[in-house]
């Protein structure tokens, strides 16, 4: 079976980004998963912050870290089933 990894890319891509995105709202409003995206989103992406404006930055920067991410595996993992 061959990938599609700019497919591959574009789902991914979306649902990092939108779940970062709810993430950080619903940690802005109730401070659930502070901690996490502290840890792992702040440490990560410049400029990056718990607030609704964050949660904006958190889907561009979520949607291309994914994007990027899903379609060098989906390009790698053509190459090696062939």
């Amino acid at each position: 079976m061959k990938l599609k990894p700019v497919a591959l890319g574009v789902a991914l891509g979306t649902v990092w980004g939108v779940s970062l995105f709810i993430t950080t709202l619903i940690s802005y409003y109730t401070g659930y998963g502070k901690l996490f995206l502290e840890v792992l989103a702040q440490s990560i992406y410049p400029g990056y912050t718990i607030t609704p404006l964050g949660s904006l930055l958190g889907l561009i920067y979520g949607f291309f870290d994914g994007f990027i991410s899903a379609t060098i595996i989906g390009w790698i993992y053509n190459k090696i089933a062939k």
